[in-house]
């Protein structure tokens, strides 16, 4: 929770720093965001590869464990979908992309912003900003109403509303409602909706 409105912090103030013109005009001009998008790709390349959990996370891999994440993908992409009913100024493809995000907020929105800008032009900035906050809104979200998912809905409930999350921020209060028995099945999970981020958002942004 902590960590998340840490984010909203952040980008509230970028917000005020670029309407106030406080910052260099250079840093304004240049387009850092590229970089940062590289930067964020090595490191979730980095954290992947260096866990020492992952070994055995693949060793363990059943054919049936898919189904969560499928799951999740197909859930997150439904509501997305019909999403786009009632945002029209957005078309379809632009809420799908915004929706596979699953709850990783940094890369998701940094990927919109810098694919869609040759197409959207300064709308990119603002899809970017709706990929942003729906993902942040999402992660909260698992992680105040774990509690009540597991006890209505099952405990593999919080895990798929945790999407990415679940195998970091959100995997403690799984952990807590849901069972230590789920953590495994949690980080599973999150790795790899991790991995299909930049895929499904770039596939999205390019219909």
């Amino acid at each position: 929770m902590k960590g998340s409105l840490t984010v909203i912090a952040f980008f509230v103030l970028g917000c005020l720093l670029g309407y106030t013109r406080w910052l260099p005009q250079a840093l304004l001009e240049n387009d850092w965001t590229a970089w940062i998008l590289y930067a964020l790709m090595l490191q979730v390349g980095l954290s992947v590869g260096s866990d020492k959990k992952l070994k055995d996370i693949l060793r363990s891999i059943k054919p049936k464990l898919l189904l969560i994440p499928l799951a999740t993908i197909i859930g997150t992409l439904s509501f997305s979908a019909l999403a786009a009913l009632l945002l029209h100024k957005w078309s379809l493809w632009n809420c799908l992309a915004v929706g596979s995000g699953f709850a990783y907020y940094s890369l998701s929105s940094l990927l919109i912003t810098e694919i869609m800008t040759p197409v959207l032009g300064p709308l990119a900035a603002e899809l970017g900003t709706l990929a942003l906050m729906t993902n942040v809104i999402r992660e909260i979200m698992a992680l105040l109403l774990a509690p009540v998912l597991v006890n209505y809905v099952g405990k593999v409930a919080p895990i798929c509303a945790g999407g990415v999350t679940s195998m970091d921020t959100t995997l403690p209060v799984i952990s807590q409602y849901a069972g230590k028995d789920m953590v495994f099945l949690a980080i599973f999970h999150g790795v790899l909706l991790d991995i299909s981020v930049p895929f499904f958002v770039s596939f999205f942004c390019s219909l």
